[in-house]
């Protein structure tokens, strides 16, 4: 029999890390620090489950036919006005297109503009999900020096001097794997260095809601004078993950191509689901939810931050004003990707930094994140992943 002939572009993609990491935590009292969930808490389930009844007795016709992939009417409207009022951007150049989920548009993004061998620029570390994308699309990532404020404008500027990249991936609010933010000072580098050298600006930002002190800072789409700035925007961190619901907002042109690459992925993103997410926005419900939910991840993260304590000595890790990640750098070669199934055995799991490095190595860093434990797990959590940290050092 003749084996199956997979497509190149799987050559090097071996699937999320992170996805095989989640089959260890369905063990009995495992406290598990390796997701990005939003805290059960934080669904508003019974509010979806009314206005999921009022909107189909309402318009039930219309949302469970096939709809537009241009986006449920409504909700395009509402979603439009949100952008505007909230961000100030220009919806006469710009156009948004609703999708499911932030990822979705990313996928979406890369249909439209990637060749084999483009380049793309990252920052390093990054989010591995978008990085696997961007393998899928046989992209060649270069990462990008970054540091506590973020991508470095000079360091960016060089790459792109060298490698004239297609586009620039960026997560510039409360960055999955680190937590840091990106300055004011250099989202307006970004978008200046973008319309200079040429290159895109996929812009991911779907913690930006989730901010627990200090103050917001406007995406780098604002300072988009050229168009080169596409933003990415979701409501999966702050209404429900599994509606997926999310939207591109970028120039005409390049939505048009977007919508067409959407034609041939999902048709459309449920009408249902943006049905819901368009009363969130229609009755004023998001910002009220918003401010409810950030009270209960503030105490996990100032836990988390506290406990951090029991490390060993020298260890560094990123303080986040808002998201859902904290970034450990550990001291004296000790390895978080070796010890990580020891951590299992002891009933702790999280994520070895190295996955979300596009050069690999690193192995002395990992991710943790604090939304999906209670109190009482984070501290128990925590004591004992020190702990196993702190033997590990002292064997050296």
């Amino acid at each position: 029999m003749n084996p199956i002939t997979f497509a190149h572009r799987f050559d090097h993609v071996t699937g999320s890390a992170i996805r095989e990491i989640f089959k260890v935590l369905g063990r009995p009292g495992m406290i598990s620090f390796a997701g990005g969930n939003p805290s059960l808490d934080a669904l508003p389930d019974r509010l979806c489950a009314d206005i999921a009844r009022d909107v189909l007795t309402e318009d039930g016709k219309r949302i469970l036919q096939y709809g537009a992939t241009e986006g449920y009417p409504p909700f395009v409207e509402s979603l439009t006005e949100y952008l505007r009022a909230r961000f100030g951007f220009d919806m006469e150049q710009n156009g948004v297109l609703p999708i499911t989920g932030s990822t979705s548009g990313m996928d979406l993004v890369c249909k439209a503009l990637l060749d084999p061998g483009d380049v793309v620029l990252v920052e390093s570390p990054t989010f591995l999900g978008n990085m696997q994308t961007l393998n899928l699309y046989q992209a060649r990532l270069v990462p990008v020096e970054s540091d506590d404020d973020g991508v470095i404008p000079q360091a960016l500027e060089q790459a792109a001097k060298t490698h004239r990249p297609k586009m620039l991936y960026i997560i510039p609010t409360f960055q999955n794997p680190t937590g840091r933010t990106l300055s004011a000072q250099r989202r307006k580098a970004v978008a200046q260095l973008a319309a200079q050298y040429g290159f895109l600006v996929a812009e991911d930002d779907p913690y930006r809601d989730l901010r627990y002190r200090g103050e917001a800072l406007p995406p780098i789409k604002t300072y988009d004078a050229t168009g080169h700035v596409i933003y990415m925007g979701s409501f999966s961190k702050v209404i429900s993950p599994g509606l997926r619901v999310g939207y591109l907002l970028c120039n005409r042109e390049l939505l048009r191509k977007c919508t067409v690459g959407k034609q041939g992925t999902d048709l459309h993103t449920p009408n249902l689901n943006q049905a819901i997410v368009d009363q969130f926005l229609r009755r004023n419900l998001l910002e009220e939810h918003v401010r409810s939910i950030l009270p209960g991840y503030r105490e996990k993260l100032d836990i988390m931050l506290e406990e951090l304590s029991c490390f060993p000595q020298g260890s560094a890790f990123t303080r986040p004003e808002g998201g859902l990640f904290v970034f450990v750098t550990l001291p004296n070669g000790l390895n978080a990707t070796a010890l990580f199934e020891t951590a299992v055995e002891r009933g702790v799991a999280y994520v070895p930094g190295t996955y979300f490095y596009p050069e690999g190595g690193h192995d002395d860093t990992l991710r943790l994140n604090f939304s999906n434990s209670t109190p009482q797990q984070l501290r128990q959590g925590m004591q004992t992943l020190g702990a196993l940290l702190s033997q590990s050092a002292q064997a050296q």
